[in-house]
């Protein structure tokens, strides 16, 4: 069991921990400043197609291409060398993109356009790849992934109660689905939406993923909803009603009613990369921490020194480093078994990393006071990030769920 990152992920990483430094960190705050006090804060500010420019540049662009089978796309639109990381080289970097929020957005490395890439890259057509794939590895164009639904239990994917139906040579979706993260975003084109098309076949073989352009007639964004009480322009999270929408059928992914397959693919790298990303920011949280710790006095000492701040940073610090092993397990699973290899570990970060990550902000909030609620610092924002993703890409039931079941198999449970 190797963790070693290769040498060339190794200068990776370090490169891309000094463009952070020297571009990305010195522009953050005022950023933030500058969105929140725009008129229309759902048009991109031109710093982050400046900073995209000086990244690709330096060779620091779609850096979350996979190992075998992103390499021709590394060469052309990716980093120098042309090929992909394996999920092992591409976790130290997702935890750096994670301190920083515009970070993912500048490497073009930023969910859902990730998981979108790779699903077109190991299950699109050349034709499919042409249109949406390669417009979104150079950044031309933004992605949302259909899936959530507001009338079903959603947790339970063989629920989805919105319809693909095969009509000839085209496809037919209705329905309405929600937290469909991106489609906000003014150059969101393409939408993946997960529909019902044999609801008579195996219940994993009932459902497809369909290519939507985000133009076509009978697509509507119904609201941009709020998370915890923000909207996270540019890109939002949207309800989004799919009326009499007619594709090609060549739009169909892979094939009808491979949904679940598709989705197996995806999920499994994409909880990698949003669990590495969550423990860059709790590594960016202890920082703050521990600085607010040393600095700030009350009752004659250091916050450090009082109410048992020690044993919490040290508890932090533990838990940290016990949750990158773990998701360093489930990566090096995912590249020597594959995704049924790495089923129950894939689950078991997806429910240990979040709540990881929420503790440890929730200390920093609490060492700054009334600031850590604040926009003033990036605490109330990070721990809201944390909080959601117990419940995007499944909520930490599901998950336990399925550590348990594949547990118990062990010894003789059935299915």
């Amino acid at each position: 069991m190797d963790f070693t990152p290769s040498a060339r992920a190794t200068e990776l990483t370090e490169a891309v921990r000094a463009f952070m430094q020297a571009e990305i960190e010195p522009v953050e705050e005022q950023y933030h400043r500058d969105l929140a006090a725009a008129d229309d804060p759902w048009t991109p500010l031109p710093v982050v197609a400046e900073l995209q420019a000086k990244a690709r540049e330096q060779g620091l662009w779609n850096l979350f291409l996979p190992a075998g089978h992103g390499d021709a796309y590394a060469e052309k639109y990716g980093t120098t060398g042309g090929t992909g990381l394996s999920n092992v080289d591409y976790a130290p970097i997702a935890e750096l993109t994670g301190r920083s929020f515009l970070a993912p957005h500048v490497f073009n490395c930023n969910a859902p356009d990730t998981g979108n890439m790779e699903v077109l890259l190991r299950y699109g057509s050349p034709e499919q790849q042409r249109e949406w794939l390669e417009p979104l590895l150079r950044a031309d164009i933004r992605s949302a992934f259909c899936m959530t639904e507001p009338d079903v239990a959603s947790s339970d994917a063989t629920n989805m109660a919105a319809t693909a139906v095969v009509d000839g040579d085209e496809m037919v979706i209705n329905g309405r689905k929600w937290w469909s993260t991106g489609v906000g975003h003014p150059d969101c084109a393409i939408l993946i939406f997960m529909g019902l098309t044999a609801p008579d076949a195996d219940r994993h073989s009932q459902h497809s993923m369909v290519l939507v352009p985000r133009d076509a007639p009978g697509v509507k964004v119904e609201r941009l909803l709020s998370t915890m009480g923000t909207q996270d322009p540019p890109h939002g999270h949207g309800e989004v009603s799919f009326t009499d929408v007619r594709v090609p059928l060549a739009n169909v992914l892979a094939g009808p009613g491979r949904a679940f397959e598709i989705a197996q693919g995806r999920l499994g790298p994409g909880r990698v990369h949003h669990c590495m990303r969550l423990i860059g920011l709790a590594e960016a949280a202890l920082e703050l921490a521990c600085r607010r710790a040393l600095d700030r006095t009350a009752f004659g000492k250091p916050l450090a020194n009082l109410g048992g701040n020690r044993e919490r940073i040290a508890d932090a610090r533990i838990k940290i480093n016990q949750a990158r092993l773990l998701v360093q397990h489930a990566a090096w699973l995912l590249d020597t078994q594959g995704p049924l290899g790495a089923f129950s570990a894939v689950s078991e970060i997806k429910v240990a990393v979040p709540t990881m990550a929420q503790e440890v902000i929730d200390m920093a909030m609490q060492l700054h006071g009334g600031g850590g609620l604040s926009e003033d610092l990036p605490l109330a924002g990070a721990w809201t990030n944390a909080r959601a993703l117990r419940l995007a890409d499944g909520p930490d039931e599901v998950h336990r769920g399925v550590a348990a079941r594949l547990e118990l198999m062990k010894y003789g449970a059935k299915r």
